[in-house]
């Protein structure tokens, strides 16, 4: 018969958390004295020598707070879910990293969790965080449609949506100018000569998807560009592969176009390797123009001309809304919608009937 191991008495104390109470009894206080003299918030309610010895005790002892006890007593974690729909996509690390900044200024952490666009998934977590008392949720998964959101909005729960809007009006968001990212990229196209002009759209369940889409029509319809049938293919998702299959659908047809603006860079790449499989260059048979300005779209062959949305910081406005309706539960829902730059590269070039002979 295999022995049991068992864990000797020092391994089984160094697991062994030391409490409150063990502290305060070391130091000859009341567990009461100890918690205040621990917490930066009511140090100054202990006399200075007594909290520089509890501290000293604690130290020693190995003593740190369990935070999950303290919120249980408190009501407040100092933690925030963030909820992603795809890790994978390099546009959301840096906005994980503008939300993680201002939250650790103030003392508060981010709890993270990745769906893979999986509603089930995504009611696990949120269930899950509001097990452990976060006090608000930042979500870049949000529909326009979207009942788990309704729901927690009508629960009065704090949370601000970011690069996304749902149709609830109620629910704060910071999202980037879309429209105007729009009109950047087609006009920059038309100075270039470019007139017969395609789209690839995103999910039109989602604003990204709907709004650029929505912008790019009118924008040819204002400039008297040809906007027939099929200057839009709309994408099922927001994937390298969806793209590639949507340039093909358009390479197969019988329209002409000499540029395309994709709806995010990642359909932008799924046009690279549509044109290549076909043997055409870009941008001399056809230019490309991307949205976001993803981190490496500066690296891809040739480097990708995008509308760039400013990742960082609408990561970091999030998390400043958030501590508003955090601080300020009563006040008014307010959203954000920050400016657009374009970073002009070797994916756009002149029209081909506009470049000399």
């Amino acid at each position: 018969m295999r022995r049991q191991l068992q864990p000797s008495a020092e391994s089984r104390r160094a697991v062994r958390r030391a409490t409150l109470r063990e502290v305060a009894v070391m130091a000859g206080v009341h567990p009461a004295t100890a918690s205040r003299a621990l917490n930066e918030q009511t140090e100054s309610l202990v006399n200075a020598e007594t909290a520089a010895r509890i501290k000293k005790v604690a130290a020693e002892m190995g003593y740190s707070p369990n935070p999950i006890a303290r919120s249980l007593k408190t009501s407040r974690s100092a933690t925030i879910g963030m909820v992603i729909p795809d890790l994978t996509n390099p546009l959301f690390p840096p906005i994980v990293r503008g939300v993680e900044d201002v939250l650790r200024s103030v003392g508060y952490s981010a709890w993270i969790v990745n769906t893979d666009n999986r509603p089930d998934v995504e009611k696990a977590a949120v269930d899950s965080f509001r097990q452990r008392n976060v006090e608000g949720f930042v979500f870049a998964t949000a529909h326009l449609k979207h009942p788990l959101l309704d729901d927690l909005a009508a629960a009065s729960t704090p949370m601000v949506l970011v690069n996304r809007r749902s149709a609830s009006a109620d629910i704060p968001s910071v999202t980037s100018d879309d429209a105007a990212g729009v009109a950047m990229a087609m006009q920059h196209l038309v100075e270039l000569g470019h007139t017969k002009i395609v789209h690839l759209a995103g999910p039109q369940d989602l604003s990204t998807g709907v709004n650029r889409r929505r912008a790019f029509m009118s924008y040819l319809e204002d400039l008297h560009l040809p906007a027939e049938k099929g200057r839009t293919v709309v994408c099922e998702t927001w994937s390298e592969e969806a793209g590639a299959k949507a340039m093909r659908t358009l390479l197969d047809s019988d329209l002409e176009f000499t540029a395309v603006l994709a709806g995010n860079d990642l359909l932008a790449l799924g046009v690279y390797d549509a044109l290549s499989e076909r043997g055409l260059r870009c941008p001399q048979d056809i230019s490309v123009v991307g949205f976001n300005d993803m981190p490496f779209m500066d690296k891809v062959s040739p480097p990708m001309t995008s509308v760039r949305i400013p990742q960082y910081d609408i990561g970091a406005e999030a998390a400043r809304l958030l501590l508003e309706v955090l601080n300020d539960p009563d006040r008014h829902p307010r959203s954000l919608l920050l400016p657009l730059t374009l970073s002009v590269r070797a994916s756009t070039g002149p029209a081909p009937d506009r470049r000399p002979v």
